[in-house]
């Protein structure tokens, strides 16, 4: 049996260690965990959270972050811009499934809490804080590319200069989750991806290849939250208790961690392996091997036995940063 670390006496003061990350995100119940994994995570300050449209329509994903922000606690909340409502040149196409109608199971109150989303545009604040940051920025995006290829139309060059862009997405040498060839991100907006991709970006792909090893059983996230603060244990749980059911309607052995793993790589690289890649996006959405110049590194190998108590340790934390 996993439990928390009993020795974890709450949040720590902000220092120069820590790496600042933006988190472009689409909430979606991995999405929560994974935010609660950065913000239980002392290496890291989350600067900002960008939303975008993809697991549920772009309002519930700003509500959603709020509702994870407020959860979560941390000494400094990060800024919540919300972005675009829809993908680049086709209509939207949401998992409402699999993590219901608002995004987080159908299981939390309605009212959105503080923090409030703060005035601007999600593309806009990539920009602004990749100039002000640089190349100690760690940009983790895992929901469609939507705001990352806006971003890139408003300045390209400081995007180019951050230190790493980790991407929750793709389908490289295994079988699609929404088609038989892509994977939902890619799927969602393939026309943002292919811009990202091509872009020259030091982009590091997270794909089905490794998140779909990393699953996390229900009794293993049980255990884990009996030594979490109350208040998020009673979050995850309800939140997580519809993927639960749709992953069990499925006979799957448990939730699949698709976007924490893109946030653990961010914090922690070891638990994947690497291979330098060429890729091209597909009408689709398809993540495809080409011949020639790599142009990302993509996630190949996992060490997911590894990464899933590490995973749980930090979950039910109360906020580090």
């Amino acid at each position: 049996m996993f439990m928390c670390s009993p020795s974890f006496s709450g949040p720590t003061r902000l220092n120069d260690t820590m790496r600042p990350f933006l988190i472009d995100t689409d909430p979606g119940i991995d999405d929560a965990l994974a935010l609660l994994l950065a913000f239980g995570s002392p290496e890291c300050r989350v600067e900002a959270i960008t939303t975008v449209a993809g697991n549920v329509e772009v309002p519930f994903c700003t509500r959603n972050a709020r509702r994870v922000v407020a959860v979560a606690a941390p000494i400094r909340p990060p800024r919540i811009v919300e972005g675009a409502a829809g993908p680049l040149a086709r209509p939207l196409r949401t998992a409402t499934h699999y993590h219901g109608a608002d995004g987080l199971g159908d299981a939390l109150p309605s009212e959105a809490p503080s923090p409030a989303p703060a005035p601007g545009s999600a593309a806009r604040t990539l920009v602004e804080t990749a100039r002000r940051v640089g190349r100690m920025l760690t940009v983790v995006a895992i929901g469609p590319l939507t705001n990352v290829a806006q971003a890139l139309e408003l300045d390209a060059t400081a995007l180019a200069d951050i230190g790493r862009l980790v991407v929750m997405g793709g389908a490289v040498d295994v079988p699609g989750n929404v088609t038989p060839t892509a994977e939902f991100n890619m799927h969602v907006d393939p026309e943002a991806a292919d811009r990202v991709v091509a872009a020259g970006l030091p982009l590091e792909l997270v794909p089905l290849d490794v998140t779909q090893r990393v699953i996390l059983a229900r009794a293993a996230l049980d255990a884990a939250l009996e030594r979490a603060p109350r208040r998020l244990a009673d979050f995850v749980s309800r939140c997580t208790r519809f993927a639960f059911r749709v992953e069990a309607a499925a006979d799957h052995p448990g939730l699949t961690l698709h976007d924490p793993l893109a946030v653990g790589v961010a914090l922690a690289p070891s638990f994947v392996t690497f291979e330098r890649v060429r890729l091209e996006i597909g009408a689709d959405g398809e993540t495809r091997r080409r011949p020639g110049p790599p142009n990302c590194r993509v996630a190949l190998a996992v060490e997911a036995d590894r990464f899933v108590p590490w995973f749980l340790e930090r979950l039910c934390r109360a906020s580090s940063s």
